[in-house]
């Protein structure tokens, strides 16, 4: 794959041809599985993931900012915000 993104459709496609299940059955297995992972995120916060890595919320405080180009400075609101810790396993693999 030469693109930089990978989408639901292209990861329903190759779930359709190396399981050999329909179109629409593999895409209600992704959205399944995104939809369980968004909710999991919601109610516990976190997800860990067997060889690729954490999901974690994470609250950020309300604070000043500042326009780099105006020097304007203005409120950041708090917030949750979403990080994500690679695993061992992804790191290596990435880097090799």
């Amino acid at each position: 794959m030469s693109k930089q993104t990978l989408t639901r459709i292209e990861i329903a496609d190759s779930l359709n041809k190396e399981l050999g299940i329909s179109l629409s059955e593999s895409n209600y297995f992704v959205d399944q599985i995104i939809d369980e992972i968004i909710n999991s995120l919601v109610s516990t916060k976190k997800i860990k993931i067997s060889s690729f890595g954490t999901l974690k919320t994470r609250f950020k405080k309300s604070r000043i900012g500042r326009n780099p180009k105006t020097g304007e400075e203005h409120s950041i609101s708090s917030r949750n915000t979403l990080s994500f810790v690679p695993s061992k396993v992804l790191k290596n693999k990435i880097n090799n």
